[in-house]
């Protein structure tokens, strides 16, 4: 599953690429194309790891306030 899914994360970095490169292209679409792909994958990310993020982070934050205690 994570191949298919690198593979479809690099055809659309591909026709990103094109698309910024490409003089006669609306450059406003293609920024937009770029902020909507970070963002998208930015959501999954977080909904896939939320528990280990959220374990992470309050393990830092105990350290810290123990430190400071």
């Amino acid at each position: 599953m994570m191949t298919t899914l690198k593979n479809k994360m690099q055809r659309m970095g591909l026709k990103t690429r094109k698309i910024l490169a490409s003089k006669s292209g609306d450059q406003m679409t293609g920024w937009l194309i770029v902020v909507l792909i970070v963002v998208v994958v930015g959501a999954v990310f977080m909904t896939l790891y939320q528990g280990s993020i959220t374990t992470i982070w309050n393990s830092i934050v105990t350290k810290i306030t123990g430190l400071l205690s």
